[in-house]
């Protein structure tokens, strides 16, 4: 019987590295429509349109209320998951180097971790949790500043970059709360589309627009639906389904690996390097998520 779970519960694991995969390698389509001229804004509101487009097709356009209280809470989650999130993220893209960014991104489990722990009754302080963060908040120090301590491009993107993972790391806790009384398909579109509603606001305080000629050459076209389509609207419910099927921890133990597949990206298609000082903010960051999570993957 116990095999037999084990079997079922494969696929699950199967489809999560798929979904690391595909959200590692999107940091790479977004470098790449920067380079091109497309603002960070734009690639982010035009993949979210697109995005809940797709998602409102799969529900054949059917929306409904949830109430006051569950639509504020949504509210929030599309500028803290949406556009906050993507916005700063997309301009630390455009700001630093690739694997700067997504070392950094990748402390949300850990902030996660900490507001859980103050804001959820399920969460509690331990000195695991309390050792971890020490030990990661240093990794994110020692990475910020490993290209100096002049204020400048570099390091104005890592700061937006810590920031973009504090700001998941809300969109997370909310999620937690609204996941007992909505489905992972209705959390997302709701949070597409109060994310379209924030993010508008940013696009139309733009000076210029990338023309429209240029959003449809076929490079562009091509990542920005792989962004849309792929990294948002089928990633985000592949992702329900794999917390569905395995739970939420051990889920989240797959996140970890992003960081991993963008720089392994970044060093092939960008040909971007991380010196010693750099791997060693990346290898601390890294310890201290591991030491946070000891406790829940050994009981999970």
């Amino acid at each position: 019987m116990w095999v037999e779970m084990q079997i079922g519960k494969l696929k699950y694991h199967l489809l999560a590295l798929l979904v690391v995969l595909v959200w590692g390698v999107s940091f790479i389509n977004t470098k790449v429509l920067l380079g091109r001229g497309v603002t960070p804004t734009e690639i982010y509101v035009y993949r979210f349109i697109i995005a809940y487009l797709g998602i409102l097709a799969i529900c054949r356009f059917k929306v409904r209320f949830c109430g006051w209280r569950d639509e504020l809470l949504m509210a929030i989650c599309g500028m803290t998951g949406g556009t906050a999130y993507f916005i700063m993220q997309n301009v630390a893209l455009d700001l630093t180097l690739v694997s700067d960014v997504v070392v950094l991104v990748a402390v949300n489990p850990l902030f996660t971790t900490l507001l859980a722990a103050m804001f959820l009754k399920e969460e509690h302080f331990t000195w695991s949790k309390v050792l971890g963060s020490a030990v990661a908040f240093l990794g994110v120090g020692v990475l910020t500043f490993h290209k100096g301590f002049v204020w400048g491009d570099g390091l104005l993107g890592d700061v937006l970059s810590v920031l973009a993972a504090l700001s998941w790391a809300i969109y997370s806790v909310i999620i937690k709360r609204l996941n007992s009384r909505h489905t992972t398909l209705e959390i997302t579109r709701k949070t597409f589309f109060y994310g379209i509603l924030s993010g508008l606001p940013f696009l139309l305080c733009q000076s210029d627009f990338t023309p429209l000629s240029t959003l449809f050459e076929p490079e562009i076209a091509a990542h920005m639906l792989f962004l849309s389509l792929v990294c948002s609207m089928l990633a985000f419910f592949w992702w329900g389904r794999v917390t569905k099927g395995i739970g939420a921890i051990s889920s989240s133990t797959y996140l970890y690996l992003d960081p991993i597949v963008s720089l392994v990206a970044a060093a092939i298609v960008l040909d971007e390097r991380v010196g010693l000082v750099g791997l060693a903010g990346c290898a601390l960051i890294l310890l201290g998520i591991i030491i946070v999570e000891r406790h829940h993957l050994h009981h999970g």
